[in-house]
């Protein structure tokens, strides 16, 4: 009898320390970590509409090594996880289904960094940059850009639409909205637009968009940062006294062919109100996105005589100021002779 019964209790506490054991695992799994990153690296993935919790399986573990499939599928069935909702999730070295099921399930995602540089120059550009980093069609985006009324609700126009775009990095959803960026995009713009900058630009009489507008030129004119500020004043010189801003990356947006090195008189006759040769005044709106210290080197530009700026013969990327169209004149010619020299068409 006494025998029995030791073989009885042996089995039932084989039983429950098995059980135990197999709990034990299951939370481990399912609390602590059932997935390893195989380059002990964090890892990152774009979960689309209508993805499945196999399809994202097969994607996860390209990267990580699963350390129990028993205990993702029950742990799935414990959950019913079955559909994930779209969106940029990051994932760290070591991840627990419970964590990684939760994100997927909830939404939970990690934001993205979006960026924007002042090499877009155009509507068209912009939309596609933008469709190409966040969950949306370029169309959504071109529509509301070129949409008259909708850009009104910012203070804008089609035209000076891509003001509300400062280059610079933010932190945004994957999946957010069209009208949602829109609206993040204007709480920066505001941000950016303090009361310190929209003093400036009303001392200089001009608005935030015609500052942006004069710095895109300025981007487009040059990378030399030093040469921003007289660039500027060069520009609100000639505004100020009703002289044509006369500049050439005006024409280049108005022909459109952003690879020109040279413009010619066929391009000055360009009937464009961006061809600020043939019209007075600035142009409708910026030519291209313009960075915060392009914009502030308008807003702090220094008093100054000139009114012409040529670009140096020598090639150096520098340009030469003047105060006379005489002296202008003259350093034109030189930097005719030059690209006739080297053959720039």
């Amino acid at each position: 009898m006494k025998k029995t019964t030791w073989i009885i209790l042996s089995t039932v506490a084989i039983i429950l320390f098995a059980a135990a054991g197999f709990c034990i695992k299951q939370y481990y799994h399912f609390a602590v970590s059932n997935f390893r990153s195989l380059d002990e690296e964090a890892h990152a993935y774009h979960v689309y509409p209508h993805t499945t919790s196999d399809s994202i399986l097969t994607e996860i573990t390209e990267d990580y090594h699963m350390l129990s499939e028993l205990a993702w599928c029950l742990h799935c069935k414990y959950l019913r996880f079955t559909q994930t909702k779209p969106g940029h999730y990051r994932f760290a070295s070591e991840i627990s289904n419970r964590e990684l099921i939760r994100r997927l399930q909830l939404g939970e995602q990690t934001p993205i960094r979006l960026s924007f540089t002042q090499s877009i120059r155009t509507r068209e550009q912009l939309a596609g940059h933008l469709g190409k980093r966040l969950l949306l069609d370029s169309t959504e985006i071109i529509m509301r850009l070129n949409d008259r009324e909708y850009m009104a609700h910012f203070g804008l126009t089609p035209e000076t639409a891509v003001c509300l775009f400062i280059p610079n990095t933010y932190e945004v959803y994957w999946t957010m909205s069209a009208d949602q960026l829109f609206a993040r995009m204007h709480k920066e713009y505001q941000r950016f637009w303090n009361d310190e900058r929209l003093t400036k630009a009303k001392q200089l009489g001009l608005t935030p968009t015609e500052v942006s507008t004069i710095a895109s030129i300025i981007a487009s004119e040059t990378n030399k940062k030093d040469e921003y500020p007289t660039i500027a004043s060069i520009y609100i010189n000639r505004l100020k006294k009703g002289i044509a801003l006369q500049a050439c990356p005006t024409v280049i947006f108005a022909v459109g062919d952003f690879s020109l090195r040279r413009v010619l008189k066929r391009h000055l006759a360009i009937d464009s109100p961006y061809n600020t040769y043939k019209y007075r005044g600035l142009p409708p709106g910026p030519i291209r996105l313009a960075r915060p210290d392009v914009i502030d080197a308008v807003l702090n530009a220094p008093k100054t005589d000139y009114l012409y700026m040529c670009a140096n013969p020598d090639f150096s990327g520098t340009h030469i100021f003047s105060a006379t169209y005489a002296q202008h004149n003259q350093v034109a010619r030189q930097y005719q002779r030059a690209l006739n020299e080297r053959k720039v068409k």
